[in-house]
């Protein structure tokens, strides 16, 4: 396996630029994701990387050489696609084996039977090696596929959602999978996805994509807990972050702080329901710059709501509710005993509240 680096990559097409100056370094045996929406820019950099795509400006490198002007199959590059892509009259064999049947590669027969039966285990389609590829299910074929990739020793696997178009049940089994092989190979990987829990259940490190530009890469937790713009906090997580005015907030804050946010699993429900519309909190605070204005100690903000509607989710609830015209939202444990129409106190430590500014960048106070 290889390291591969983006530098100051850009590519356009047509009037749409689809990626802008993406500066990307993934290190020997990495696993890293990209995530983003459609339109993103994910399968343009993978094609970039590829050798399927030329870049308009910048540099792709591979094991530190200069690969930019280098043919596809010059980079040894191993792609799964979203779609199966077999050969329908194929068996399971005879697709597995085919990347290793190339003149170029000269492969003895002895050794491309080992690689497909060691793949197959891993996959746990060993079963189904006699199979025409027409035969199998959805999930069967989705692992023919990545089976294909794994057979070979390339200098990175290229990965383009190859699970999205799987049922849920079956993306976790192949989520566990797929990263379970990838750490016992060692391999170089990089995968996109615009699904969140594969992010950040598989990925060293995550870069999050926005219009065809890198806004941040980290590793899943400062993604999640540090992330350095609106846009990025809510790439991640479910029920979505909280993001709320802060002229609506209530407190004495810095001018600079325009928005505030915190996550659903940071709120808890006061079930008194006593306190004001108006919030009130915190004397004494350990805070890093400001200390908001009330007569409380207890480093706590309390918000004013009412409960709108309850989601229940099987060993967790989400309860949706409405503070001063914006949307908010609490995870809490199954049998919560509020209700819709209900008036509480939602209460939130000022230590995991993240501020943002006019531009919807991050702020540290």
């Amino acid at each position: 396996m290889s390291r591969v680096r983006l530098e100051n990559v850009s590519k356009r097409f047509d009037h749409t630029q689809a990626v802008v100056d993406l500066s990307l370094d993934i290190k020997n045996g990495e696993f890293v994701v990209l995530l983003g929406p459609t339109g993103a820019g994910k399968t343009t950099t993978l094609r970039l990387i590829a050798g399927l795509e030329r870049p308009d400006q910048g540099s792709v490198y591979i094991s530190d050489q200069n690969v930019t002007t280098s043919q596809p199959a010059e980079r040894n590059i191993a792609f799964v696609f979203q779609q199966y892509s077999l050969y329908p009259n194929y068996t399971v064999y005879d697709n597995l084996a085919f990347p290793l049947k190339s003149p170029l590669r000269n492969i003895e027969k002895g050794e491309i039977d080992k690689r497909v039966l060691q793949v197959s285990k891993m996959l746990h389609i060993e079963s189904k090696l006699e199979n025409k590829s027409t035969k199998l299910s959805g999930g069967e074929m989705q692992r023919v596929a990545i089976g294909r990739a794994l057979v070979r020793d390339p200098n990175i696997f290229l990965m383009d959602e190859p699970l999205s178009s799987l049922d849920a049940k079956l993306r976790e089994e192949l989520r566990v999978e797929l990263k379970n092989i990838q750490v016992n190979l060692g391999a170089t990987l990089l995968y996109v996805t615009h699904d969140h829990v594969e992010a950040t259940t598989m990925g060293d490190r995550i870069g999050v994509l926005k219009e065809g530009e890198l806004i941040q890469i980290d590793i899943p937790q400062n993604i999640y807990e540090k992330p350095n713009s609106i846009y990025v906090a809510r790439s991640l997580g479910s029920p979505r972050i909280n993001i709320i005015p802060a002229d609506i907030v209530g407190y004495n804050l810095p001018k600079k702080v325009k928005y505030v946010g915190f996550r659903a699993e940071d709120v808890a429900l006061d079930t008194q329901a006593t306190l004001p519309d108006q919030i009130e909190t915190v004397e004494k605070v350990k805070f890093t710059g400001f200390r908001p204005e009330g007569n409380r100690s207890d480093g706590v903000a309390s918000l004013s709501a009412v409960i709108e509607s309850k989601q229940c989710l099987g060993v967790e609830e989400v309860i949706l509710m409405e503070f001063r015209g914006e949307k908010l939202c609490a995870l809490v444990r199954a049998g919560d005993k509020h209700k819709p129409h209900d008036k509480i106190n939602l209460k939130v430590a000022w230590d995991n509240m993240l501020f943002f500014d006019e531009h919807s960048q991050r702020i540290e106070l």
